[in-house]
């Protein structure tokens, strides 16, 4: 039985809510690729499965990249001297969700104001990062980033640390990391991994 999705939170910053209005709303019959890292690959995953199936979002999985190794395993990334982060590959339709809305829901979801961790796991694989395919997410990215920052952030003192870089080599994860909450719904899911905004 398919599950029914929450409700979208609204956009709150100027950029996504221009992306937003500008959607055509109808499957453009093309797709883009976003990549998002923010602590635990479990928790990212899941969360834009939760809010974007069947509203843009195509396909999500869960791999490794940013860093040196080729084809590197959970186990070394674990060990933090790889360089690589857990992160989560969207691909969506732009026709029916916006980059920037995506990159706005990154934000929303994790604690984007924390060197290297998400709750209890730290280490340099788990943190906060977008990694751009091409100029205009690039500029879109660093956009949404300086809006939700003052919006949402800097009021309460706060600033984000996210690292916005080129994303490079993509490694898949290992398959039983793959809808790893879907399939174990009591599994372990970081705390910073819900709405906060």
């Amino acid at each position: 039985m398919p599950r029914t999705p929450p409700a979208l939170p609204a956009p709150t910053v100027a950029s996504t809510l221009a992306a937003h209005a500008a959607l055509a709303g109808q499957p453009s019959g093309t797709t883009e690729v976003a990549t998002f890292a923010s602590g635990c690959f479990w928790g990212t995953e899941h969360i834009f499965r939760q809010y974007y199936e069947g509203r843009g979002l195509v396909n999500a999985s869960v791999g490794y990249t940013g860093g040196d190794l080729k084809d590197p395993s959970y186990r070394r990334v674990c060990g933090g001297d790889t360089g690589h982060a857990e992160a989560c590959r969207i691909e969506f339709d732009p026709g029916l969700v916006a980059y920037a809305e995506l990159v706005e829901f990154f934000y929303r979801s994790h604690d984007p104001t924390t060197l290297n961790r998400q709750g209890n796991d730290s280490g340099t694989q788990y943190r906060s990062a977008i990694f751009y395919r091409t100029p205009a997410q690039k500029a879109a990215a660093e956009l949404v980033t300086r809006e939700v920052e003052e919006k949402h952030f800097a009021p309460r003192g706060k600033h984000i640390v996210t690292q916005i870089v080129e994303a490079g080599e993509w490694w898949n994860a290992e398959d039983y990391h793959q809808e790893y909450l879907d399939k174990n719904p009591d599994g372990y899911q970081c705390s910073t991994h819900r709405i906060w905004f």
